[in-house]
């Protein structure tokens, strides 16, 4: 068989356009990159207006706060300053504070996730957490499957309510006194105590 032949060079010009578009690329990179180490990140956008590169993810900040809200139902009637509420267990969320933290990935908790969301801003839960909620007032079969506990087994509660926590993780000298992995503080209240009678919604803002 005849020997390939050999292939030719690059012209100059193209060898040069080469070293000065990878010059371009580390000098455009320096500032997306130190953001990405930085302390204080910030959205990349301002310093790459060309798109070349860029530091992605899926936020462009996290809060150092995380605020939980707690879902709890009772099968007493009236309520009273001192009737006793139940709390729903998620599979994934904070909720109790003794419960360790659950791994889950790459499995996608989607109900936990929004959750999530209606903590740091309620009005994003206005469309679906009160049906949500008239849901676990009728022991909805299938939605009582995406949740980890149901304290009202045998019978639907009379009254749901969600309540508004700031959860953090607990220090190694809390945690041994306590056996908790979250301490977590009342902010206040979410939805008001509704029955499939008394519908409520969460705030809007």
């Amino acid at each position: 068989m005849p020997a390939q032949p050999a292939l030719s060079a690059p012209p100059q010009w193209f060898a040069g356009l080469v070293v000065v578009f990878t010059a371009a690329v580390l000098l455009l990179s320096y500032w997306p990159a130190r953001n990405l180490l930085s302390s204080h990140q910030r959205m990349n956008m301002s310093f790459n207006p060309f798109h070349l590169v860029n530091t992605y993810g899926a936020f462009g900040s996290i809060c150092r706060t995380r605020r939980e809200v707690v879902i709890e139902g009772t099968d007493e009637s009236p309520i009273t300053e001192q009737t006793v509420w139940k709390a729903y267990e998620f599979k994934g969320k904070p909720g109790d504070p003794r419960r360790l933290p659950r791994q889950w990935a790459p499995y996608h908790l989607r109900l936990d996730w929004l959750m999530w969301f209606a903590a740091i801003s309620p009005g994003y839960a206005l469309p679906w957490m009160t049906p949500f909620l008239n849901r676990l007032l009728r022991n909805d079969p299938a939605t009582l499957k995406l949740l980890r506990h149901n304290p009202f087994p045998q019978s639907p509660p009379r009254y749901v309510r969600a309540q508004l926590y700031q959860y953090r993780f607990t220090t190694v000298a809390e945690l041994r006194r306590d056996r908790a992995w979250w301490h977590r503080t009342l902010i206040g209240r979410y939805v008001p105590p509704m029955s499939l009678r008394k519908v409520a919604s969460p705030p809007a803002d």
